[in-house]
């Protein structure tokens, strides 16, 4: 997988970009991870409502085809964009979004960090009073019953630090993570993150980890390659 490295860039002009590589992208053209970061822009998913739209103010909203509802991407957040071609990979979309938040735990976990896992809820959480702890959460995800339906998302205690919203097209993906390293969290305040009214959202600074994007760029984009490559 090649990466490149794209730089403090547009939303726009990226998001069309990666349906441009999409479309055009052949049985053998090389699988890609674009890694960036963007200006203050809310982007919001094809199932995204108005209403959790609370007050963008000048910020600019971006409509786009990926899962999900409203977030936003500001400078200090790693946005990283694995283009794969999934019948080639050989696995289906519920692996490959495992994979992902598996690279984000890994690379959290370089820095004293421990990711979490919330059910029903896609995405990377993380404990803001005690972020280094391993205790397993109560709403983690496990195994249900057959016929049982997912239990509706239980954040008590836990702040997002990565959000993931992804789009698959004649089995190739694009559209993918970002995650939070030091940057001005108040926008947030002005959505329904992910569509959750009251959602607490997080960044490595606000846990009290230091470490620039740049590092934590290169470190994400190791384990992107090595998760959804091996």
């Amino acid at each position: 997988m090649h990466t490149r490295w794209l730089g403090r860039v547009e939303y726009l002009p990226t998001y069309e970009a990666m349906q441009a590589f999409t479309a055009e992208r052949g049985r053998d053209t090389r699988d890609e991870l674009w890694m960036c970061e963007h200006p203050p822009v809310f982007t919001q998913g094809l199932a995204g409502r108005e209403d959790h739209l609370l007050a963008p103010g000048a910020i600019p909203v971006v409509r786009t085809n990926r899962g999900g509802q409203v977030t936003f991407h500001g400078p200090g957040q790693v946005v990283a964009y694995p283009l794969i071609d999934l019948q080639r990979a050989g696995y289906h979309v519920k692996e490959y979004v495992y994979r992902i938040e598996e690279a984000v735990i890994r690379t959290l976990a370089h820095v004293g960090v421990t990711g979490h896992r919330v059910s029903g809820a896609p995405g990377i959480y993380v404990r803001p009073d005690d972020p280094g702890s391993h205790a397993l959460l109560p709403q983690r995800p496990m195994r249900r019953e057959p016929g049982s339906g997912a239990p509706a998302p239980d954040f008590a205690g836990l702040g997002k630090i990565a959000a993931l919203g992804i789009k698959v097209s004649r089995h190739c993906t694009y559209h993918g993570v970002s995650l939070n390293v030091a940057m001005d969290l108040e926008p947030f305040t002005r959505i329904n993150p992910c569509g959750y009214q009251g959602l607490q959202t997080v960044d490595l600074f606000t846990i009290g980890i230091q470490i620039s994007s740049d590092e934590v760029s290169q470190m994400l984009s190791r384990h992107l390659s090595a998760t959804l490559t091996s």
